[in-house]
């Protein structure tokens, strides 16, 4: 029986692949595919697509960054034949390749980098940018208005090759880093509410009426239609205009909602956003 002929995507990753550039496939909003069904809702005990340390180990490309690899033997495996068929695009992981990407998202963060940090490789974005340089460092968001840095535990969308001699990571760049919140994901929920006052319990709700919530939150981010960023936006605004002042939300708590919205299809990204939109709303 004839074999089909790989996609665009894959025919790109396996070519990344033998250049040493660790690779996953991606949705067509920009997302990892999804966790396989032993790792959804942290039932593997890790943090859903944001895994702390890799490489996943799942059959199926899981756990976003954590899936990336260079084995031509898992890139055209049965297992990841149904993402490939699905892929709109290819990322790939910079840390695994020693490699850090500044990412700057529109005409403004551009023109800061120019001013500030040194010439380096450039690839062009559909807004923007992609400065690589020859160095890891830890990945965070929003280090700058529009800019982010994607290096270890993190993945960025394969754009070309670009132009320009790539320079090692300077410490400006690390120092970006330095000065932004710990952590691959801005902690949203804990950095952004008042702390709790009353032992981290509901002061006008029972802990029941909380998890209630919670899980109402996750069923209607489930079975929401095709609008889904309206859903998860105002689903988070639901639930922060009743329990975001009173600290009794915790990590746990974020990480569900975040991962029903990522199962429906929303990218981590707009996830990030769809919070932060929803605390700058209510004043926290």
């Amino acid at each position: 029986m004839t074999q089909p002929a790989p996609s665009a995507q894959l025919r790109a990753a396996l070519d990344l692949a033998e250049r040493g550039i660790p690779v996953l496939p991606l949705r067509a909003d920009k997302g990892p595919m999804g966790n396989c069904s032993a790792c959804r809702n942290t039932a593997c005990g890790g943090r859903p697509n944001m895994q702390t340390s890799g490489p996943c180990t799942c059959p199926r490309p899981c756990h976003a960054w954590a899936a990336a690899t260079t084995s031509l033997a898992v890139l055209t495996s049965a297992a990841w034949a149904g993402a490939w068929r699905q892929a709109a695009a290819v990322a790939y992981h910079p840390g695994g390749a020693g490699l850090t990407v500044v990412d700057l998202d529109h005409a403004d963060a551009v023109a800061w980098a120019r001013e500030n940090l040194p010439a380096t490789r450039t690839v062009p974005t559909t807004r923007g940018e992609h400065w690589i340089y020859q160095g890891t460092m830890r990945s965070v968001n929003g280090v700058r208005d529009g800019i982010d840095i994607k290096s270890t535990a993190s993945y960025a969308r394969w754009r070309g090759t670009g132009s320009g001699m790539m320079q090692p990571l300077p410490d400006t760049v690390r120092a970006l880093a330095d000065k932004a919140p710990a952590g691959p994901r801005p902690a949203a929920g804990t950095a952004t509410m008042p702390r709790p006052t009353g032992g981290g319990e509901c002061r006008h709700r029972s802990p029941a009426y909380l998890e209630r919530g919670i899980a109402m939150a996750e069923q209607r981010i489930k079975g929401a239609p095709d609008t889904i960023h309206k859903t998860v936006y105002r689903l988070f605004l639901a639930v922060l205009s009743t329990h975001g002042q009173c600290g009794c939300m915790t990590e746990a708590h974020i990480d569900r909602l975040f991962t029903a919205a990522q199962e429906k299809g929303e990218s981590l990204r707009h996830c990030e956003i769809a919070w932060a939109n929803a605390v700058t709303t209510l004043g926290m």
